[in-house]
């Protein structure tokens, strides 16, 4: 299974596969074929962890897949990271999950974890995957000079670690202190992750989520985000689940 955060990455996945039919369940259309000859089946997650949780438990239970990839965009909450740095995830938090003072802040209620760990195999074919895509400048190929300056990209960097998701667009400095104290070690913030390691941890499906930097996840998160969405998140989504998938 590939789902795509944003409805502008999947559009580009699409267009790989061959033998292409399409299912309608639910609000969204599941695109079922062979990438590189291997059967896959892609779709738009929509927003938010409810619509991702949705979304994967109908590829899992209907589409019977073995493994998801999900790709998407965050916002950067380590000050390390730039615009367009890339980061697999080690393991998901729900930063907006509060059932205290019954449960401890952020432990997920009834299953006593605060973490959902992913697949340390997919992680490890991704990371040397990314990697050699972006010391050969690969991605360079893909995007324009014109593009890479207007986002301020120079020369990204693979991140591998902590990612936290809620059902809010991050864009003011207070939410990044609180989220940065809360969470020391966290690289970047999105909207669906956590909910779909959940899932995959129920149904100890194998996962791997690849998300591209593409804001500060600070004031000028709106201005730059839709633009970076169109221009680069969905180039470099298609060439690494391209390769993830020979």
């Amino acid at each position: 299974g590939i789902m795509g955060a944003m409805e502008e990455e999947i559009s580009s996945l699409i267009g790989l596969l061959t033998d292409t039919q399409t299912d309608h369940i639910g609000g969204r259309t599941y695109y079922s074929g062979k990438l590189n000859h291997q059967d896959v089946v892609i779709v738009f997650s929509m927003w938010g962890k409810v619509a991702a949780a949705i979304t994967v438990t109908t590829l899992i239970e209907l589409f019977q897949i073995q493994e998801l990839i999900f790709t998407g965009v965050a916002g950067a909450i380590h000050p390390d990271l730039n615009i367009g740095d890339v980061v697999i995830g080690t393991r998901f938090v729900q930063h907006d999950m509060d059932s205290s003072p019954m449960i401890p802040k952020y432990e997920l209620p009834l299953i006593k974890k605060t973490f959902i760990e992913s697949s340390s195999d997919l992680k490890e074919q991704a990371a040397d995957i990314i990697q050699n895509m972006l010391e050969e400048n690969h991605l360079h190929q893909l995007i324009s000079q014109d593009e890479l300056d207007q986002f301020g990209i120079t020369k990204p960097s693979l991140f591998i670690g902590e990612i936290a998701s809620g059902d809010q667009f991050i864009s003011n400095g207070e939410k990044k202190h609180q989220l940065r104290a809360a969470f020391p070690e966290l690289l970047c913030v999105e909207m669906e992750g956590a909910a779909v390691a959940q899932v995959c941890d129920a149904f100890h499906i194998p996962f791997l989520i690849i998300r591209t930097i593409s804001d500060c996840a600070d004031t000028h998160a709106e201005i730059n985000f839709v633009e970076f969405i169109k221009e680069v998140a969905n180039k470099y989504s298609k060439a690494i689940v391209n390769k993830l998938m020979c």
